[in-house]
Order: C-alpha cells, then sequence, then structure tokens
C-alpha cells in the first residue's frame, strides 16, 4: 500500500481507541512528519473501533495488525502529494450540494444523508470493501478525496480500520440504514466520531484538520473489495 492510500485508510478511526501507538478513521492522527496514514484516533479509554469488548479469537485473527491500521487511517485524511497541498474549493457552492440533501441525525450525534441508494448488498462487519470519498471540513475546504487519486480506499469495514463515524455510516446501526453497493451517502461527523480534540495533520502549530473540527464525507459504498 503507497504512503498515500495509508494515509487516507487510518484517518477513519475514533478517538476513543486503545491502541500502542498513536491512531484513528483510518481517521486517526497524522504522521509526526506529515506523512499520509490510515484514520484512526489513539486514546486511553476502551476501544470506540472494536463493537466487542472481548472479540472472538475468529475476529482477532482476522483483525490486522495495529500499526497497519494505524496508516491505513492516516491515509484517508492525509494522502497528499505534498503535506501541505490542501485542495481549495469554492466554499458555497460545495455548502450548496449538502444544502440540497436533507440530513437526517442519528442519536450519536452522526447525520447522514443518501444521494443515491444503492443496488447491491450491504456490507458486513469484518467483510474487506472498496469505497470513495471526498472529505471536506465544515467551510466546504476539502481536505483528500480519493477520486483524485483514481482509485477508491480499500479496507475492512466494522474492526476500527477507519474513524468510527465510517464504520456506523457505512455499516448502519444507531437508527442509520446500512449503505448498499453502488449507494452514495453523505456523512457529517462530529468530533467524537472522528479526529477529536487531536485533529490530524498537526505541524508546526498548524493542522489540515484542527482539532474539535466537524467534518464531511461523500462516500459511494463500490462494493466487496
Amino acid at each position: 500500500m503507497s504512503a498515500a492510500a495509508a494515509f487516507a485508510f487510518s484517518t477513519l478511526c475514533s478517538h476513543t481507541e486503545t491502541t500502542s501507538s498513536s491512531p484513528q478513521l483510518k481517521l486517526s492522527n497524522f504522521s509526526k512528519h506529515g506523512k499520509a496514514a490510515p484514520p484512526k484516533k489513539a486514546s486511553s479509554s476502551a476501544s470506540s473501533c472494536s463493537l466487542q469488548s472481548q472479540p472472538h479469537r475468529e475476529e482477532e485473527a482476522q483483525r490486522p495488525d495495529k500499526s497497519v491500521m494505524l496508516k491505513r487511517r492516516e491515509a484517508i485524511g492525509l494522502s497528499f502529494c505534498c503535506w501541505w497541498g490542501l485542495i481549495s474549493q469554492n466554499s458555497q457552492s460545495v455548502l450548496a450540494e449538502e444544502a440540497q440533501c436533507q440530513l437526517t441525525a442519528a442519536p450519536s450525534g452522526l447525520e447522514y444523508c443518501d444521494k443515491v441508494v444503492g443496488s447491491g448488498p450491504e456490507a458486513t462487519k469484518g467483510q474487506l470493501i472498496k469505497a470513495h470519498y471526498v472529505g471536506k471540513l465544515e467551510n466546504g475546504t476539502i481536505f483528500d478525496s480519493s477520486y483524485n487519486r483514481g482509485k477508491p480506499l480499500t479496507f475492512r469495514i466494522g474492526v476500527g480500520e477507519v474513524i468510527k463515524g465510517w464504520d456506523q455510516g457505512i455499516l448502519g446501526g444507531d437508527g442509520i440504514p446500512p449503505m448498499l453497493a453502488g449507494g452514495k451517502r453523505i456523512l457529517k461527523l462530529p468530533p467524537e466520531l472522528a479526529y477529536g480534540m487531536r485533529g490530524a495533520g498537526c505541524k508546526g502549530g498548524s493542522c489540515i484538520i484542527p482539532p474539535d473540527s466537524v467534518l464531511l464525507f461523500d462516500v459511494e459504498f463500490v462494493g466487496k473489495a
């Protein structure tokens, strides 16, 4: 897996997960040198990426090494050719697009809206899937896009390889219907389901994803990998 792909993957895991390093969703923290790594946040609290506190041995066997998961999580938000090369886009047009899709709030604080309902099968926990995405700050600034790389992100869903908001937003639960293959969904994630107080891509006092950021993701569930 390339450094760019690795970063995007690590950017997607919730900040409440316990790890031996400092990961996030695949939305975890950026590497110390500003390189992309999978999204997943690290903390001393109980793991929020794992759906069970005492997973079965089979799940443990299928779960990738935590160091690999960290790289994948950081990849989603920081997979840029240049660490400081933020992708800019007209904020008004981006926010106008979001306004056309009525967001529904779940008890967890996650908000979602289906732009396209897929016709394929839903994902199952632990399954390796592919998804395209565009990640934006709340003001509409794009910080990452798999479309720009020309390749969807491949990751194992529901086992903490990505930030908690992605696992929930794709698998469903808490009043959220699961995505079906071929579907496109907007996810609005509160900080606790994304990068939390740590933010991501921080260097020299500046962060690509500032601490306590609400994030918007356009997610396309391509299907099983």
